[in-house]
């Protein structure tokens, strides 16, 4: 099962990876948890230049294509060995944040991005995916607040630097995406509390695994 985790800066996806690896563990599952920009060799370059609040002049066209190149390297390097060998993969992040960050909120062509996909990805699509919706105001304060007291990389913030407007966009986008792929895509409450949350993606969980379980559908891998 591929699964990936989104939602804007401060959503606090990242914390609940790691509770829902170990639900899937505890359910005898294996899994393998990675990120998107930076998860291989080459995507820690690349993703170094995207994060870096210094590249100011990083045009949007050039973000983009810096993103298509870190998720091919990934997709090759870690994402289809994990999912061939039979675990379950946890992404932070994948395509979709690209059309809602340089698609919706930087105002790059839909129908290119979405052909620059098909390119990357072939057949290769999450099973699910978990929308962390959140006010752009709630979490940049705590993306600040967790930057501040160290527990984040401050020479990793040049999205965390963009105005509210472009925040505002990247959950508008979010939304029409989820809109569009109900089926695929599962919005949660990033306003509840960490325990509530964990316990909100547990049920999302134990309901797709049993509908895994009555449909088994082929996955296709390339």
């Amino acid at each position: 099962m591929f699964i990936t985790f989104e939602g804007i800066e401060g959503s606090g996806k990242t914390t609940q990876i790691n509770h829902t690896v170990r639900f899937l563990e505890g359910k005898g599952r294996t899994c393998v948890v990675t990120r998107e920009p930076g998860d291989t060799r080459i995507g820690k370059k690349i993703r170094q230049i995207l994060l870096d609040p210094e590249n100011r002049e990083l045009v949007p066209q050039a973000e983009l294509f810096l993103y298509a190149a870190d998720r091919a390297q990934h997709i090759h390097e870690r994402i289809l060995p994990a999912l061939k060998a039979g675990h379950d993969v946890v992404c932070d992040r994948f395509y979709d944040a690209t059309t809602a960050y340089q698609g919706y909120a930087r105002g790059i062509d839909l129908d290119m991005i979405q052909a620059l996909h098909k390119q990357v990805l072939g057949t290769l699509k999450p099973d699910l995916t978990i929308l962390f919706d959140l006010d752009p105001r709630i979490g940049l304060e705590r993306a600040w607040k967790e930057i501040d007291r160290g527990g984040r990389a401050d020479n990793e913030t040049r999205f965390e630097h963009e105005a509210l407007a472009f925040h505002d966009k990247v959950r508008a986008g979010y939304l029409e995406l989820a809109a569009r792929e109900p089926h695929r895509i599962t919005i949660i409450d990033a306003s509840l509390n960490k325990d509530e949350v964990s316990r909100t993606i547990a049920r999302i969980l134990s309901t797709h695994l049993q509908g895994q379980e009555l449909n088994p559908i082929p996955r296709q891998i390339p």
